[in-house]
């Protein structure tokens, strides 16, 4: 098993951090975890400190991609062979954690995205209507700039190889981080494959992801992928 780390940024999950932590205690004990939490207003910090979890405390709120890049910066530095992104919400299931680093291992891909839309996957949970038009519409621009068809391009269940640890540690999006780093690991001609996983409905508390109720989020996202796929070799 390669060493690997898993990353879980947090804000404002003291409702779901607690089971988030004990299904990867009870399921994926071969991993190592941090949760980063990423400047809570709740009482997040006291449950992670109650419960003696492995975290790091962010005292403002970066957003996600500076959540994320901490973790793969503490990846980079502890030199671990994979980065696992995993929400704290209590959406993605860790049991599907060795299907997600397995093409890593086989050396099949450099990052693997845990999938809702590709065969095999078992998720009931699809995200809405709106969001899932908003995922096509995304998934159709990055196919048109890189010809690789991926399908659940939003998705934060992510794996990434050391090479990728490194570059991200360095160098991650500071907005759409899934979508956009994506592009580019493509446009660098690195592999990326996509895994069925089951994918469940947040457990309590309010998503941090508004940008979806209008235009101006998929506006600035898919001018990112245009300009990455104008720009970058």
């Amino acid at each position: 098993m390669l060493k690997t780390l898993v990353v879980i940024p947090a804000y404002n999950e003291a409702l779901n951090i607690e089971k988030t932590v004990q299904d990867i205690h009870e399921n994926a004990p071969w991993v190592d975890y941090v949760v980063i939490n990423d400047g809570s207003k709740d009482n997040t910090l006291d449950v992670i400190q109650k419960n003696k979890f492995n975290y790091i405390d962010g005292f403002c709120n970066l957003g996600l991609f500076g959540a994320v890049q901490t973790g793969f910066k503490l990846g980079f530095m502890e030199d671990y062979d994979v980065v696992i992104q995993f929400d704290g919400d209590g959406q993605h299931d860790i049991t599907f954690v060795d299907a997600l680093v397995a093409p890593i291992e086989n050396g099949n891909a450099n990052m693997t995205i845990g999938s809702r839309f590709v065969e095999g996957s078992t998720s009931e949970f699809k995200s809405t209507k709106a969001r899932q038009m908003g995922i096509r519409m995304i998934s159709g621009f990055i196919k048109f700039f890189t010809k690789v068809k991926l399908y659940d391009v939003t998705s934060g269940f992510r794996a990434i190889d050391k090479s990728l640890i490194k570059e991200f540690s360095m160098n991650y999006p500071t907005e759409y981080p899934e979508p956009i780093s994506t592009t580019r690991v493509l446009k660098h001609g690195m592999k990326v494959a996509e895994v069925p996983v089951k994918m469940n409905e947040r457990q309590g508390g309010t998503s941090s992801i508004h940008s979806w109720k209008n235009a101006y989020y998929m506006i600035n996202v898919l001018m990112s992928i245009i300009n990455i796929g104008i720009w970058r070799d």
